[in-house]
């Protein structure tokens, strides 16, 4: 029988019928306390929070004011999470990340060192512009992206929990940027591409912020119960014809094997990682639980599949020479990928 965070502090035992409906309860609050800030962007507010609830990071891509760095704000407030910004620029250094030891007299004269925490130990940091960085810096978010915890001043130190990473970068103006390295993009649950604001959109932007008072999100979950509806996500159960579906997802994604689909082999270098079919997995879940389903089917998995694997493709010269997207690419492996090849020997 799943547990789900009742109130913000007080569990409660529920059936999975209630379960489900308490899920989509508190997405729903989240999404319309977002909303009250944010204009528009439905679907990079609904890839965050399902990234969120997967547990994992969020790489956001857009040119400069389109609201990324407000949507992560935003999203701190109504978690109730402690939030932490970082400005990646190229002067960074990971001590100005991770922390470090610091020379402190006590009382009595005598001098000790003392680790002085960085702003990475927050449940929630923005890494503004996280291309900006030098890879040595960004090397240090490695750690703390994978196994949530830094080692600092000769000791291994664990970060909060809940922790996640929200990422921006500017696809612009690229002139003193280092490309995130294939490591570090692979540790990113989703890459959502953030894009203009339609006509209405702009205008209730402009009513927004040129007139009125500045809007104040209501909190609606914490840290526990957001932990308490991670754990639900991973109790939906997924058929095996399901799960052998993303696993064939990703296979298709690998250039000269017997699996890759024809346009891989074509325009891809390197395919997605095993982290890509836990992914899709995850976030197909969360999206069942969204639409009132404890169970996780075909369209799940490939709705997803777009903000998971856009990130963890490596086109060729070609596909360059061709300006063919690796969006291009996953969605033609969507067609040529079976979605019931049967059952595995």
């Amino acid at each position: 029988m799943p547990t789900l965070a009742a109130t913000k502090n007080s569990p409660l035992i529920m059936t999975t019928e209630e379960a489900i409906e308490r899920f989509r309860e508190i997405y729903a609050a989240v999404r319309n306390e977002i909303g009250r800030v944010m204009v528009g962007q439905d679907a990079i507010v609904d890839g965050t929070l399902t990234a969120i609830l997967g547990g994992g990071h969020v790489l956001l891509e857009g040119v400069p004011g389109l609201g990324k760095t407000l949507l992560v704000r935003t999203l701190s407030e109504v978690l109730e999470l402690s939030f932490s910004r970082i400005q990646f620029t190229p002067d960074l250094m990971p001590a100005d990340i991770l922390g470090t030891n610091l020379v402190m007299e006590g009382p009595d004269g005598r001098r000790s060192f003392e680790f002085q925490k960085g702003p990475v130990f927050a449940h929630l940091v923005l890494a503004d512009e996280i291309n900006r960085a030098t890879p040595k810096t960004q090397s240090a978010m490695l750690e703390a992206m994978q196994e949530k915890q830094v080692t600092a001043g000769g000791a291994n130190r664990p970060l909060p929990k809940p922790f996640f990473v929200l990422a921006t970068q500017n696809p612009i103006d690229q002139e003193g940027t280092y490309p995130l390295p294939e490591a570090q993009l692979d540790r990113f649950f989703f890459k959502l591409i953030v894009g203009y604001p339609t006509r209405a959109e702009m205008t209730e932007v402009l009513n927004r912020t040129t007139e009125g008072e500045k809007v104040t999100p209501t909190k609606v979950l914490d840290g526990p119960g957001l932990i308490a509806l991670q754990q639900l996500v991973r109790d939906v159960p997924i058929a095996s014809h399901v799960k052998d579906y993303a696993v064939r997802l990703v296979l298709a994604t690998h250039p000269k094997t017997e699996t890759a689909a024809p346009i891989t082999n074509q325009y891809l270098r390197f395919g997605s990682s095993p982290r890509g079919a836990q992914v899709l997995t995850l976030a197909g879940k969360v999206r069942a639980l969204t639409q009132g389903r404890f169970n996780v089917s075909f369209d799940d998995i490939a709705a997803v599949a777009p903000a998971t694997l856009r990130h963890r493709l490596i086109p060729n010269f070609e596909a360059e020479a061709e300006a063919i997207t690796t969006d291009l690419i996953i969605s033609q492996i969507l067609k040529d990928v079976p979605r019931d090849a049967g059952v595995l020997a």
